[in-house]
């Protein structure tokens, strides 16, 4: 029996030391050090281990395969993933708890019709995912459930059934013979991850894993775990809101500046083409303190509404709040309305909202910002066929913003009729069709278009 070895392994790179260490000297994280109690044992090997090893080949004599990419029905996923699943990319998508990669994962698994699918679950039983099944739109009569934790097994059931593509739920939970370390462990995680990669490489089969995040909102177990596989998605949402934001942090088949948008529904996930009717609400009455701003977030345009509120300070200091958005670039905003503007807004709460419960980092929204206090403040609705695209700066001056056309095309398609912009945007950049354009060069001339 092999004897057993504690070892301290570093939870953000997989680096291990044979004593405790503060600092770690590869990722240079502090107190990122846990012991874990290894033992090496030979256990049996994996079906892939008597495949004949790799040699080096010619780039020009490589035969690329015929199929290059399999659509997986969900056209949103497609997309991001830059036209469909690679044959034997690993795939890591995570998120919160609740937040639905499992409700994701297993819609895929049933909207692949005519492919064989190896669903594998540490954390379910077969009659619990027959019950979620059942709940999601799709049906696939070769999608085989399985519930195993041990790697050797679940590799034995691959070889045999040899499917067209294989999804774990999740890495955390599975484990390899070849260590006794527990489930979940940075050893365990990184060794069964590198099993399933070299076998995704070695049989063409793409995996998809299902990864836990910590507190911190990272994947758990070792940084190794992201640089290894292929494409990582991140499921982003609130629980209190229908809509689930899924960004790539990592893709080598396809850009990481797309974003895609699902409704969480009774029936598993909608997809959301047009995800500008979602965010804006179209008001009967006019209602101060709301602007439109055209946003763009990687390169998908879409029109969102931000919320106002300006009130009197009760309490005698006034509060500064936001959901959605950055409160610092709120408080530079409200700077810039006193000292540029001469709107005295320092003895004022002002509370702003972006609605639908998404986050914004794009500071073209800028322009609806102050347009939306400014109208909750002197009480005056904002016309409703007006939307907004620019950045403020600190003088007061509205800058220009990338993609304009993409945004004024977003406007157009909605049905805005004007549209108020920079006025250093080049005429040769602006789309001829569209809403009409509304050149302003200070917060004073947005001031008198607006509210005179």
């Amino acid at each position: 029996m092999s004897k057993a070895k504690s070892v301290y392994v570093c939870r953000n790179c997989g680096a291990d030391s044979p004593k405790w260490i503060g600092k770690c000297p590869s990722c240079h994280e502090w107190n990122t050090y846990v012991e874990e109690v290894v033992t090496r044992s030979k256990g049996k090997d994996t079906p892939f281990a008597g495949r004949e090893a790799s040699r080096p080949e010619l780039i020009s004599e490589i035969i690329p395969h015929s199929e290059k990419r399999m659509l997986t029905g969900i056209g949103e996923l497609d997309r991001l993933l830059g036209g469909g699943i690679v044959r034997g990319s690993v795939i890591l998508l995570g998120g919160e708890p609740g937040i639905g990669k499992s409700t994701l994962a297993l819609q895929l698994a049933m909207k692949l019709t005519g492919k064989t699918v190896l669903y594998v679950s540490g954390e379910e039983s077969e009659q619990q995912i027959k019950m979620r099944a059942e709940r999601i739109s799709g049906s696939n009569n070769l999608c085989y459930v399985l519930s195993e934790t041990d790697l050797g097994n679940i590799l034995t059931h691959a070889e045999q059934i040899n499917p067209a593509m294989i999804v774990v739920d999740s890495v955390q939970t599975i484990t390899t013979g070849n260590l006794e370390s527990p489930a979940g462990s940075v050893s365990q995680v990184r060794e069964c991850s590198a099993m399933l990669l070299r076998y995704a490489k070695t049989t063409g089969i793409p995996v998809i894993l299902i990864g836990h995040i910590t507190k911190d909102g990272t994947i758990a177990g070792p940084k190794v775990l992201e640089h290894i596989v292929d494409v990582v998605l991140m499921f982003e949402g609130d629980n209190n809101y229908i809509y689930r934001l899924l960004r790539p942090s990592k893709n080598r088949f396809g850009s990481t500046s797309e974003l895609g948008i699902f409704e969480m529904l009774e029936t598993g996930l909608r997809e959301v083409t047009n995800p500008s009717e979602l965010f804006i609400n179209r008001h009967d009455d006019l209602l101060s303190g709301v602007a439109i701003a055209a946003t763009i977030d990687g390169i998908r345009p879409f029109m969102i509404e931000t919320q106002a509120l300006v009130s009197t300070a009760v309490y005698g200091t006034p509060q500064r709040s936001s959901t959605g958005f950055d409160v610092r670039r709120l408080n530079m905003l409200l700077a810039v309305l006193e000292k540029r503007a001469g709107f005295r807004l320092g003895t004022r709460d002002v509370f702003l909202n972006i609605a639908g419960g998404i986050k914004v980092n794009d500071p073209a929204i800028d322009l609806a910002v102050i347009t939306a206090v400014l109208s909750s403040n002197l009480d005056i609705a904002v016309p409703p066929e007006i939307c907004f695209a620019g950045e403020v700066g600190l003088s007061g001056e509205i800058r220009a913003v990338p993609r304009i056309e993409q945004r004024i095309r977003e406007a157009a398609k909605l049905g805005f009729e004007r549209m108020i912009i920079s006025k250093y945007h080049k005429d040769s950049n602006l789309p001829k069709n569209g809403p009409e354009l509304i050149r302003a060069g200070k917060i004073e001339t947005l001031v008198k278009t607006i509210f005179a």
